[in-house]
């Protein structure tokens, strides 16, 4: 049987899996609130039982395994989920997004497990700006974590993810350019994306991907484009010295009709869009004992059924603002994006 598509033709190539929706930072942009609703961690899927899932979407034409949090790297001995992963010779690509905390300590050991990709979340190079972004005091920890990320050599590179919000972090652009480079990372700028835990997002407080590049241009000169054929969600763009950056435009410009992504949270899951309201259960079939067979058949079928296009959707809408209220994500945690993962 071949790859699934859904009813746009969108096929299934990349699989977001969280590990964990625990984090230990408090992003304005992500977790403002000062209490949330955790899965309970009986109900955490297993490695053998996350291992067992990827390869349920590796039949259905799953290529491409990111784990994702809340931040990943809190959950114990993740790199040896990593090394079962990596033995997936149908698995082209791995990769880890982690907002850096506990990277120094880690980093060589997920490489040596054998994880290809590393992104990490790096949003300011002012210590007391991240110190009231994330109410947390770890700057510096991250900051290690890069330089051990770095050293550590990934195969596929780093990468830096900054999400741009005005009159937070918006004066940083050159700097945080200019020290990506110096660690050998490409950075991507993301806009500030009204999702689930997004519950004080502003349109106002949106830097769009036309006024990146018009600051760029005004700091760097001309830009150029590189044209790519991907389903990756930045845009690429290269700079008179040769340096390369990443613009991901979901708020402005979205890129449904070619979003091949799933996302399964840590407790099993699964949401065929970042913004969708409902998910499919899989950890009860999955403890229940159904077969690989019949689990591929109900992601096979989900799959084929989907219609979502929640960022173009939002788009659209005349009065725009946040997702979701508090009261509505404690109600249903799974909505949180550090539940079910970017």
């Amino acid at each position: 049987m071949g790859p699934v598509l859904d009813t746009l033709s969108r096929p299934l190539r990349n699989l977001r899996l969280s590990v964990t929706d625990r984090c230990n930072l408090r992003c304005a942009y992500c977790m403002p609130e000062e209490e949330y609703v955790w899965l309970d961690k009986r109900d955490v899927l297993s490695f053998e039982e996350l291992a067992f899932l990827v390869d349920r979407f590796g039949a259905l034409g799953v290529t491409k395994v990111r784990l994702t949090g809340g931040e990943p790297l809190v959950r114990k001995d993740l790199a040896v989920l990593v090394a079962m992963l990596a033995q997936r010779a149908w698995l082209e690509d791995l990769a880890l997004t982690t907002n850096g905390v506990l990277l120094a300590e880690q980093a060589q050991g997920l490489r040596a497990a054998g994880l290809r990709r590393l992104t990490v979340s790096l949003d300011t190079l002012d210590a007391g700006r991240f110190r009231t972004l994330t109410r947390r005091d770890s700057h510096g920890a991250v900051l290690e974590g890069i330089s051990a990320a770095a050293r550590a050599g990934f195969p596929a590179g780093l990468k830096l993810d900054t999400v741009v919000m005005r009159g937070v972090n918006d004066d940083e652009l050159v700097r945080l350019l200019d020290y990506a480079a110096s660690v050998g990372a490409e950075l991507r700028f993301i806009e500030y994306m009204d999702v689930g835990g997004a519950t004080r997002w502003r349109r106002e407080d949106v830097v769009s991907r036309a006024e990146l590049l018009v600051r760029l241009t005004e700091a760097f000169g001309p830009i150029e484009p590189i044209v790519e054929h991907s389903s990756a969600p930045a845009e690429r763009f290269r700079l008179r010295d040769g340096r390369t950056f990443g613009i991901i435009a979901s708020t402005t410009q979205p890129f449904c009709r070619a979003c091949d992504r799933a996302r399964v949270t840590a407790d099993g899951t699964f949401f065929t869009c970042l913004y969708a309201t409902e998910g499919l259960d899989l950890k009860a079939p999955l403890r229940a004992g159904l077969s690989a067979a019949e689990l591929e058949a109900l992601l096979r079928a989900r799959w084929a059924r989907r219609v979502d296009r929640g960022a173009e959707q939002r788009l659209a809408l005349t009065a725009r603002g946040p997702l979701a209220t508090a009261q509505e994500l404690k109600a249903e945690p799974r909505r949180e994006m550090h539940t079910r993962g970017g």
